[in-house]
Protein backbone atom coordinates (compact mmCIF):
# COMPACT_ATOMS: atom_id res chain seq x y z
CA UNK A 1 0.00 0.00 0.00
CA UNK A 2 0.98 3.52 -1.07
CA UNK A 3 -0.39 6.31 1.75
CA UNK A 4 0.26 10.19 1.82
CA UNK A 5 -0.82 13.11 3.86
CA UNK A 6 -2.75 16.12 3.22
CA UNK A 7 -4.64 18.64 4.13
CA UNK A 8 -8.23 19.00 3.73
CA UNK A 9 -10.75 21.45 4.71
CA UNK A 10 -8.49 23.09 7.30
CA UNK A 11 -7.73 19.52 8.83
CA UNK A 12 -4.45 17.30 7.97
CA UNK A 13 -5.67 13.99 7.04
CA UNK A 14 -3.70 10.63 5.82
CA UNK A 15 -4.97 8.93 2.65
CA UNK A 16 -4.22 4.98 0.94
CA UNK A 17 -2.80 5.98 -2.87
CA UNK A 18 -4.64 4.19 -5.32
CA UNK A 19 -4.70 4.73 -9.29
CA UNK A 20 -4.50 8.50 -8.69
CA UNK A 21 -7.44 8.40 -6.27
CA UNK A 22 -6.53 8.96 -2.72
CA UNK A 23 -8.69 7.62 -0.34
CA UNK A 24 -8.78 9.31 3.08
CA UNK A 25 -9.03 7.97 6.71
CA UNK A 26 -10.91 9.44 9.11
CA UNK A 27 -9.84 12.37 10.82
CA UNK A 28 -7.07 12.15 13.80
CA UNK A 29 -5.90 8.80 12.30
CA UNK A 30 -1.74 9.42 11.68
CA UNK A 31 0.84 7.55 10.23
CA UNK A 32 2.49 7.22 13.53
CA UNK A 33 -0.75 6.20 15.42
CA UNK A 34 -1.45 3.31 12.95
CA UNK A 35 2.24 1.75 13.06
CA UNK A 36 2.18 2.11 16.94
CA UNK A 37 -1.57 0.44 16.82
CA UNK A 38 0.21 -2.80 15.63
CA UNK A 39 1.38 -5.12 12.63
CA UNK A 40 -2.62 -5.26 10.85
CA UNK A 41 -3.33 -1.68 11.73
CA UNK A 42 -2.18 -0.12 8.05
CA UNK A 43 -3.75 -2.52 5.64
CA UNK A 44 -7.08 -2.74 8.02
CA UNK A 45 -7.04 0.97 7.55
CA UNK A 46 -6.37 1.55 4.04
CA UNK A 47 -8.57 -1.56 3.18
CA UNK A 48 -11.68 0.13 5.34
CA UNK A 49 -11.04 3.92 3.37
CA UNK A 50 -10.95 2.43 0.08
CA UNK A 51 -13.77 -0.02 0.60
CA UNK A 52 -16.03 3.16 2.48
CA UNK A 53 -15.00 5.97 -0.33
CA UNK A 54 -16.36 8.59 2.30
CA UNK A 55 -13.77 11.16 1.17
CA UNK A 56 -11.70 10.49 -2.25
CA UNK A 57 -10.17 12.81 -3.85
CA UNK A 58 -7.73 13.20 -7.10
CA UNK A 59 -4.29 13.36 -5.65
CA UNK A 60 -3.64 15.59 -8.47
CA UNK A 61 -5.37 18.30 -6.75
CA UNK A 62 -3.86 17.58 -3.17
CA UNK A 63 -0.97 19.85 -1.18
CA UNK A 64 0.66 16.83 -0.13
CA UNK A 65 2.49 16.90 3.80
CA UNK A 66 5.08 14.42 5.15
CA UNK A 67 3.27 11.55 5.49
CA UNK A 68 5.26 10.83 9.03
CA UNK A 69 5.76 14.15 10.46
CA UNK A 70 6.33 13.52 13.84
CA UNK A 71 9.04 10.68 14.05
CA UNK A 72 10.16 9.57 17.70
CA UNK A 73 13.86 8.90 16.28
CA UNK A 74 16.03 10.37 13.67
CA UNK A 75 18.36 8.07 12.48
CA UNK A 76 20.95 8.46 9.21
CA UNK A 77 23.33 5.75 8.33
CA UNK A 78 26.36 6.09 6.34
CA UNK A 79 25.76 3.14 4.21
CA UNK A 80 26.55 3.91 0.59
CA UNK A 81 30.54 2.84 -0.15
CA UNK A 82 30.36 4.51 -3.29
CA UNK A 83 30.27 7.99 -1.25
CA UNK A 84 31.80 6.77 1.73
CA UNK A 85 34.93 6.59 -0.70
CA UNK A 86 34.91 9.30 -2.63
CA UNK A 87 34.15 11.72 0.13
CA UNK A 88 37.08 10.28 2.02
CA UNK A 89 39.22 10.53 -1.27
CA UNK A 90 38.84 14.14 -1.89
CA UNK A 91 40.35 14.64 1.31
CA UNK A 92 43.35 12.67 0.85
CA UNK A 93 42.04 9.82 2.62
CA UNK A 94 41.63 5.66 2.10
CA UNK A 95 38.26 3.68 3.41
CA UNK A 96 38.70 3.22 6.84
CA UNK A 97 38.59 0.06 7.68
CA UNK A 98 36.00 -0.02 10.84
CA UNK A 99 33.55 1.18 8.44
CA UNK A 100 33.31 -2.17 7.01
CA UNK A 101 32.74 -3.42 10.63
CA UNK A 102 29.37 -1.87 11.70
CA UNK A 103 26.51 0.29 9.46
CA UNK A 104 27.70 3.70 11.53
CA UNK A 105 24.89 6.35 12.25
CA UNK A 106 24.16 9.51 14.13
CA UNK A 107 21.40 11.11 15.34
CA UNK A 108 19.08 14.18 13.65
CA UNK A 109 16.35 16.17 14.93
CA UNK A 110 12.68 14.54 14.94
CA UNK A 111 11.26 18.28 15.49
CA UNK A 112 12.70 19.31 12.07
CA UNK A 113 11.06 17.23 9.39
CA UNK A 114 9.77 19.13 6.49
CA UNK A 115 7.07 17.77 3.55
CA UNK A 116 7.23 17.89 0.12
CA UNK A 117 6.85 21.77 -1.11
CA UNK A 118 7.64 22.87 2.45
CA UNK A 119 10.29 25.97 1.75
CA UNK A 120 13.73 25.06 3.07
CA UNK A 121 16.94 27.04 3.76
CA UNK A 122 20.13 27.11 5.31
CA UNK A 123 20.88 27.79 9.17
CA UNK A 124 21.43 31.33 9.84
CA UNK A 125 25.23 31.95 9.42
CA UNK A 126 25.11 29.02 6.90
CA UNK A 127 26.08 29.98 3.03
CA UNK A 128 27.01 26.14 2.34
CA UNK A 129 23.74 24.57 1.61
CA UNK A 130 23.42 20.72 0.27
CA UNK A 131 21.27 18.25 -0.05
CA UNK A 132 21.61 14.77 0.35
CA UNK A 133 19.50 11.94 -1.77
CA UNK A 134 18.88 9.02 0.36
CA UNK A 135 15.61 6.87 1.39
CA UNK A 136 14.43 5.84 4.57
CA UNK A 137 13.09 3.21 6.19
CA UNK A 138 10.35 3.45 8.85
CA UNK A 139 10.13 0.85 11.98
CA UNK A 140 6.39 -0.76 12.48
CA UNK A 141 7.43 -3.09 15.57
CA UNK A 142 9.16 -2.71 18.41
CA UNK A 143 12.03 -4.93 18.97
CA UNK A 144 15.65 -5.18 20.91
CA UNK A 145 18.55 -7.32 20.37
CA UNK A 146 17.64 -7.93 16.97
CA UNK A 147 19.62 -10.03 14.55
CA UNK A 148 19.61 -8.99 10.39
CA UNK A 149 17.67 -12.13 9.64
CA UNK A 150 14.83 -11.32 11.91
CA UNK A 151 15.55 -7.74 11.32
CA UNK A 152 12.88 -7.30 7.99
CA UNK A 153 9.96 -7.97 9.73
CA UNK A 154 10.72 -4.41 11.70
CA UNK A 155 10.48 -2.55 8.71
CA UNK A 156 7.07 -0.84 8.16
CA UNK A 157 7.95 1.03 4.54
CA UNK A 158 9.80 3.11 3.09
CA UNK A 159 9.78 7.20 1.42
CA UNK A 160 12.50 9.57 -0.08
CA UNK A 161 14.61 11.33 2.49
CA UNK A 162 16.54 14.66 1.80
CA UNK A 163 19.09 15.03 4.72
CA UNK A 164 19.68 18.92 4.23
CA UNK A 165 23.13 20.06 5.26
CA UNK A 166 25.15 23.40 5.82
CA UNK A 167 28.16 22.25 4.84
CA UNK A 168 30.59 25.20 6.15
CA UNK A 169 28.71 24.65 9.51
CA UNK A 170 29.44 21.09 9.58
CA UNK A 171 33.28 21.36 8.59
CA UNK A 172 34.00 23.50 11.94
CA UNK A 173 31.98 20.53 14.34
CA UNK A 174 33.32 17.40 13.21
CA UNK A 175 36.74 18.22 14.01
CA UNK A 176 35.62 18.18 17.43
CA UNK A 177 34.21 14.67 16.96
CA UNK A 178 30.96 15.60 18.67
CA UNK A 179 28.80 15.93 15.20
CA UNK A 180 27.20 16.63 12.70
CA UNK A 181 24.96 18.14 14.94
CA UNK A 182 24.34 21.97 13.89
CA UNK A 183 25.64 21.35 10.37
CA UNK A 184 22.30 18.85 9.98
CA UNK A 185 19.14 19.47 12.08
CA UNK A 186 17.58 22.25 11.03
CA UNK A 187 15.92 20.11 8.31
CA UNK A 188 15.19 16.68 7.06
CA UNK A 189 12.58 16.22 4.45
CA UNK A 190 10.72 12.79 4.07
CA UNK A 191 7.61 11.66 1.67
CA UNK A 192 5.80 12.44 -0.58
CA UNK A 193 4.43 8.73 -0.19
CA UNK A 194 5.12 6.23 2.59
CA UNK A 195 5.62 2.71 0.92
CA UNK A 196 4.83 -0.54 2.20
CA UNK A 197 7.46 -3.23 2.68
CA UNK A 198 5.17 -5.46 0.64
CA UNK A 199 5.13 -3.33 -1.99
CA UNK A 200 8.76 -3.62 -2.82
CA UNK A 201 9.34 -7.30 -2.23
CA UNK A 202 10.01 -7.71 -5.86
CA UNK A 203 12.46 -5.46 -6.63
CA UNK A 204 14.70 -6.80 -3.33
CA UNK A 205 18.30 -7.25 -4.78
CA UNK A 206 21.16 -8.21 -3.05
CA UNK A 207 21.42 -5.53 0.00
CA UNK A 208 18.73 -2.72 -1.14
CA UNK A 209 16.40 -2.22 -3.98
CA UNK A 210 16.91 -2.24 -7.62
CA UNK A 211 15.25 1.60 -7.67
CA UNK A 212 17.00 4.16 -9.08
CA UNK A 213 17.24 7.18 -7.55
CA UNK A 214 17.93 10.58 -8.89
CA UNK A 215 18.53 14.48 -7.75
CA UNK A 216 17.69 17.62 -9.53
CA UNK A 217 18.64 21.32 -9.10
CA UNK A 218 16.40 23.22 -11.27
CA UNK A 219 15.75 20.83 -13.64
CA UNK A 220 19.19 20.08 -14.36
CA UNK A 221 20.23 16.33 -13.40
CA UNK A 222 22.53 15.92 -10.50
CA UNK A 223 22.51 12.85 -9.42
CA UNK A 224 21.75 9.25 -10.21
CA UNK A 225 22.39 5.50 -8.86
CA UNK A 226 20.35 2.77 -7.26
CA UNK A 227 19.27 1.70 -3.99
CA UNK A 228 20.34 -1.76 -4.66
CA UNK A 229 24.09 -0.44 -4.16
CA UNK A 230 23.87 0.01 -0.76
CA UNK A 231 26.82 -1.38 0.95
CA UNK A 232 24.54 -2.39 4.57
CA UNK A 233 21.61 -3.47 3.79
CA UNK A 234 18.28 -2.08 5.94
CA UNK A 235 18.02 -5.58 8.10
CA UNK A 236 21.57 -4.29 9.16
CA UNK A 237 20.76 -1.02 10.22
CA UNK A 238 18.01 -2.00 12.13
CA UNK A 239 20.08 -4.84 13.91
CA UNK A 240 22.46 -2.14 14.95
CA UNK A 241 20.20 0.38 15.87
CA UNK A 242 18.76 -2.07 18.21
CA UNK A 243 21.89 -3.65 19.49
CA UNK A 244 21.39 -3.02 23.55
CA UNK A 245 18.50 -0.29 23.35
CA UNK A 246 14.92 -0.27 21.54
CA UNK A 247 13.37 0.86 18.23
CA UNK A 248 10.20 1.79 18.52
CA UNK A 249 7.28 2.05 15.68
CA UNK A 250 8.19 5.22 13.67
CA UNK A 251 11.49 5.16 13.96
CA UNK A 252 13.38 6.70 10.92
CA UNK A 253 16.73 5.19 10.14
CA UNK A 254 17.87 7.04 6.72
CA UNK A 255 20.22 5.22 4.77
CA UNK A 256 22.78 7.71 3.73
CA UNK A 257 23.89 9.65 0.70
CA UNK A 258 24.06 7.29 -2.26
CA UNK A 259 27.03 7.58 -4.43
CA UNK A 260 26.68 11.56 -6.22
CA UNK A 261 24.07 11.94 -4.16
CA UNK A 262 24.78 15.73 -2.55
CA UNK A 263 26.96 18.45 -3.69
CA UNK A 264 29.91 18.30 -1.39
CA UNK A 265 30.71 15.06 -3.35
CA UNK A 266 29.73 16.38 -6.91
CA UNK A 267 31.74 19.36 -6.65
CA UNK A 268 34.52 17.29 -4.90
CA UNK A 269 35.60 15.40 -8.62
CA UNK A 270 34.12 18.09 -10.47
CA UNK A 271 34.63 21.10 -9.11
CA UNK A 272 32.87 23.63 -7.35
CA UNK A 273 32.04 26.28 -10.35
CA UNK A 274 29.98 23.26 -11.70
CA UNK A 275 28.47 21.96 -8.63
CA UNK A 276 27.67 25.13 -6.40
CA UNK A 277 26.31 25.39 -3.02
CA UNK A 278 22.44 26.08 -3.08
CA UNK A 279 20.84 29.31 -3.27
CA UNK A 280 17.71 30.83 -2.72
CA UNK A 281 14.98 30.00 -5.43
CA UNK A 282 16.55 26.79 -6.54
CA UNK A 283 14.19 23.73 -6.45
CA UNK A 284 15.71 20.27 -5.61
CA UNK A 285 14.01 17.39 -6.88
CA UNK A 286 14.49 13.89 -5.23
CA UNK A 287 12.93 10.86 -7.37
CA UNK A 288 13.16 8.01 -6.60
CA UNK A 289 11.38 5.00 -8.15
CA UNK A 290 7.97 3.45 -6.68
CA UNK A 291 8.45 6.11 -3.69
CA UNK A 292 7.82 9.20 -5.45
CA UNK A 293 8.94 12.88 -6.16
CA UNK A 294 10.08 15.15 -3.08
CA UNK A 295 10.37 18.49 -3.80
CA UNK A 296 11.14 21.47 -2.09
CA UNK A 297 12.35 25.11 -3.13
CA UNK A 298 15.17 26.69 -0.68
CA UNK A 299 14.74 30.02 1.04
CA UNK A 300 16.61 33.17 1.88
CA UNK A 301 19.47 31.79 4.99
CA UNK A 302 17.67 31.56 8.27
CA UNK A 303 13.63 31.14 7.10
CA UNK A 304 12.34 28.51 9.43
CA UNK A 305 10.82 25.37 7.13
CA UNK A 306 7.55 26.50 5.78
CA UNK A 307 4.66 25.26 3.65
CA UNK A 308 4.90 27.09 0.38
CA UNK A 309 1.59 27.13 -0.46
Amino acid sequence: MRFCAFTHAGAARLGLVDDGEVFALPEGVTLRGLLEAGDDSLQSAGQSARWAGELVLPIDGLVLRSPLPDPPTVRDFYAFERHVATARRSRGLEMDPLWYEQPVFYFSNPYAICGPGDLVAAPAGSVELDFELEVAAIIGRRGRDLVPSEAGAYLAGFCIMNDWSARDIQRREMPLQMGPVKGKDFATSLGPFFVTADELADVHSREGFDLTMTARVNGREYSRANLAELYWSFEEMVAYASRSTEVRPGDVLGSGTCGTGCILELSAVHGPDAYPWLQPGDLVELEVDRLGLLANTVAEPGTPPTPSD
